[in-house]
């Protein structure tokens, strides 16, 4: 149910800033962005232009005697010919893995959209339409109270549009969500579709952020988009990676490397490498670093992950594809996890909770 906010109460609307999880940085207007907007110049454009998407945002809240939850929001209308115009446009509630209901929004320079809670105690997710950009101005309960979630660790996933959720039907399903719900992460979403490419400028970036645990999947368009040689990709992983851990020498690692993509598992791309042959020299430079003693780097082989029947086109995974790609990496991060913010020593600052 869409409301119409002239007709909305002014008052008893909450900061949504405390309720927002998946946020890495904030532009100078105090809106979530994907990419750091102080090292915008040094990003190929590709990057900076999906940066600017609000992927992986979300609203965690815990209610007590609330019936419902409105969301104030703004959104724009996207282009005809814009990719995401024939998205699902609408705010969807979710109680852990379970969809509860959706409603749907349309674009508006200002607009409130209500959803109705199952039950009037408990944690909720709200998945926003990304396919719409929205920037959440307020949030508030109806007949009783909201509070932000508390926050899990927060889990950095960088890469391309697999990551980014591409062809799931939802954004809950995108295998980074899937992982995350699995694990109780504070996921952020840094998949950047066409992009991935190993640019350090982003390395250096993941290497500034806080984080407890990251995870890195990218490759797939150094086959074909931007042409690397097996030699290229090899010194690519190893640099980005030694980037990373600057700011993270001893937060768990995991590199996903390209998942199963028929058409260019042989095929040589214009310098002559296949994506088989790009996958090798990923995987061989990991295997490398942990050799060399990073204990808390992993690697996770991604052509095994998924077979055919789990690609939307080819190269995306379909919903079942993000559910069993995302399954995999909870069952890789799950021994590595940090420890609940409860039982960590005295002195370091704690994870935000939950008040009234």
């Amino acid at each position: 149910m869409e409301l119409d906010v002239s007709h909305a109460e002014a008052v008893n609307w909450l900061d949504p800033g405390p309720f927002l999880r998946g946020v890495a940085w904030l532009d100078a207007e105090g809106q979530p962005v994907r990419a750091d907007p102080d090292d915008a110049m040094r990003l190929p454009w590709d990057t900076g232009e999906r940066a600017a998407l609000p992927i992986g945002m979300r609203i965690e809240f815990t209610a007590r005697g609330a019936s419902a939850v409105e969301i104030r929001y703004r959104a724009r209308v996207p282009e005809p010919d814009d990719a995401l115009a024939g998205l699902a446009h609408t705010f969807a509630l979710w109680e852990g893995d379970h969809l509860v209901h959706e409603t749907a929004a349309e674009p508006a320079d200002e607009g409130v959209v209500a959803l109705q809670l199952p039950h009037h105690d408990g944690k909720f997710t709200v998945h926003p339409p990304e396919s719409y950009s929205p920037v959440v101005l307020g949030v508030r309960a109806i007949g009783g109270r909201i509070a932000p979630a508390p926050r899990g660790p927060r889990w950095l996933v960088h890469g391309d549009s697999i990551t980014e959720g591409w062809w799931s039907t939802r954004p809950a399903h995108a295998w980074p969500a899937v992982a995350g719900r699995a694990l109780g992460l504070d996921t952020v979403n840094l998949g950047y579709a066409g992009a991935a490419r190993g640019e350090l400028p982003t390395a250096e970036q993941l290497a500034r952020l806080p984080a407890d645990v990251i995870t890195l999947a990218f490759g797939t368009n150094c086959w074909s988009r931007i042409p690397f040689s097996a030699t290229l990709m090899h010194e690519t992983t190893l640099a980005f990676l030694r980037l990373v851990r600057r700011g993270h020498p001893t937060t768990p690692l995991l590199l996903v490397s390209p998942l199963l993509r028929p058409d260019a598992e042989e095929a040589p791309n214009a310098l002559g490498a296949t994506l088989a042959e790009l996958r090798e020299a990923m995987e061989t430079a990991t295997r490398h670093l942990i050799a060399k003693g990073d204990r808390h780097l992993q690697l996770l082989p991604g052509k095994p992950l998924l077979t055919p029947h789990h690609l939307a086109d080819g190269l995306h995974p379909n919903d079942e594809g993000h559910a069993l790609l995302g399954s995999a990496v909870a069952r890789a991060l799950a021994p590595h996890m940090p420890e609940p913010p409860r039982k960590r020593s005295r002195g370091l600052r704690d994870v935000p909770g939950s008040s009234d």
